[in-house]
Formats: structure tokens, C-alpha cells, sequence
């Protein structure tokens, strides 16, 4: 399912350098590369995608794909301050910004297309995100994992916290029936955003809840911010580190 509309714009933040995985955007799947895999999705979602990098060789093989392009600051502290600049820098305002990450090969068009459409049916909203229903056949040690984060809602989809803990605590149940007690969350880090929000929102303090659990949408909450979820069952599959990558190619070989 596509979303393709003309105010409506997928940014993809990638950079080379990163600490566990370097080069990872240029890493192989299934005979593309991890951001040209990313990139085709998203423009299959919502019809324009753009590739934000600060490394001239994610540059080169963008371009090398027929994808579009811009290059960003090297000192970008986050993702989202990375689509920001690319978003100033295009200078064609689009009411609506899609933040995918380019770690994710294998997130549908479907669920970056959900994420966009949440703004539109929801004006007064100026962020959305995906929320993953856990599977409780994954067992509680994935659960518990502090890499996946847990997030709780409010009966509107309205976000009302992100945490690496697990969240909702169980109470008077043993934790290893949590997850036949209770409905779980995952958070996917794919985001929606206002185009007009987005300077306030990478200018914003960070804030005691987001210094302790290293979540920077816990400084949009803590600011009086709304965040609407969509929801899936389909998981995605984020790659972190080398590892990461060939579980997943472990796993699909299995699917």
C-alpha cells in the first residue's frame, strides 16, 4: 500500500562512520545494498525518497542506484537533527517529513505509508511513529532486551512513554508470565513529522527522562509533544551490528 502524495517526503539519515558497524548502509542484502533496499521502499510507500549522508562514498553509490541525494554535516548528534538539515537544505517545504532509518532493510512500504497517514487524519498531531504488538512466542528474553524498546499507549494511539525496561510492569504476576499477562510493545524507529516542526524539535534541551534511558522522543514527551502510533504485527528487522545482519539472513533463509 502507497501514500503517494506531493507533501509528503521520505528522509533516510545514513552515515558511515558508525561505531559498531562502520559502513554499514553499503552492507549487502540480497543483492543491493542495505540503503538502496531501504531507499526503493520508501519511495514505494510515499513516492519521493531522498538518502541524507555526510560520507561521499553513500553519496556515490546513491547516485550510482538513480536515487536522490543531499549531503549533511558531519557533526549531526542524531538521526533526526540529520533530516532536519537535508530537509532545510532541499528547500521544498512538504507538510509532511518521513524519518526511516536507513538500518532497516526490511520494514514494508506499508508501515512507512502509516506512519504519514497518521498525520494527515490527525492535523493537530505534529509526530507519529510505528508500534510493534510483541509476539509472546519470542520469549521473554527478547522482551527483556534493552536494544528493543518497549513503549506504552493510550486507548486513542496516543504514546505515553518509551522505555528499555520493560513497561507495563506486571504486578503480583511472576515475570515469567508477563507476556501471557499483559500486551507488550515494541517502538520501530520510524517517525513522521510536521516539516514545520522540525527546527523546534532538534532545538529542544535535553531532558532528565531521555539522558537516563538514551531515547530522544522522550525529549518530544517530556515537552508536552504528541506522539500518535501506528500499529503492526509484521516485525522489522534493525541491523546494529555485523551480527545482527546475519541473523536476519539466518532467519529469512528459514522463512
Amino acid at each position: 500500500m502507497s501514500y503517494k502524495r506531493t507533501d509528503v517526503i521520505a528522509i533516510i539519515p545514513a552515515r558511515y562512520a558508525s561505531t559498531r558497524f562502520p559502513g554499514k548502509p553499503l552492507a549487502m542484502i540480497d543483492g543491493m545494498t542495505m540503503i538502496e533496499r531501504v531507499y526503493r521502499t520508501a519511495v514505494e510507500a510515499v513516492g519521493r525518497a531522498v538518502v541524507a549522508t555526510d560520507d561521499e562514498r553513500i553519496r556515490s553509490a546513491v547516485l550510482a542506484f538513480g536515487g536522490e541525494v543531499v549531503m549533511t554535516s558531519p557533526d549531526c548528534p542524531n538521526g533526526t537533527a540529520r533530516v532536519a538539515e537535508a530537509y532545510r537544505l532541499l528547500g521544498e517545504p512538504a507538510e509532511i517529513v518521513v524519518d526511516v532509518q536507513g538500518d532497516e532493510p526490511y520494514v514494508l512500504p506499508e508501515q512507512i505509508a502509516d506512519v504519514a497517514r497518521i498525520l494527515t487524519e490527525h492535523p493537530d498531531v505534529g509526530i507519529s511513529t510505528l508500534a510493534l504488538r510483541f509476539d509472546p512466542s519470542e520469549g521473554f528474553d527478547a522482551l527483556f532486551d534493552p536494544n528493543r524498546v518497549k513503549m506504552v499507549r493510550d486507548s486513542e494511539g496516543r504514546a505515553l512513554y518509551f522505555s528499555r525496561s520493560i513497561v507495563p510492569y506486571v504486578r503480583d504476576v511472576p515475570w515469567q508470565e508477563w507476556i501471557d499477562k499483559a500486551t507488550f510493545y515494541i517502538h520501530v524507529g520510524l517517525y513522521g513529522f510536521r516539516g514545520s516542526e522540525l527546527e523546534r524539535l532538534v532545538a529542544l534541551e535535553p531532558s532528565p527522562l531521555d539522558r537516563a534511558e538514551n531515547l530522544e522522543q522522550l525529549r518530544w514527551l517530556y515537552n508536552g509533544y504528541t506522539i500518535r502510533t501506528a500499529l503492526t504485527d509484521v516485525r522489522t528487522w534493525p541491523v546494529d551490528t555485523p551480527e545482527d545482519l546475519e541473523r536476519i539472513r539466518r532467519v529469512k533463509e528459514s522463512c
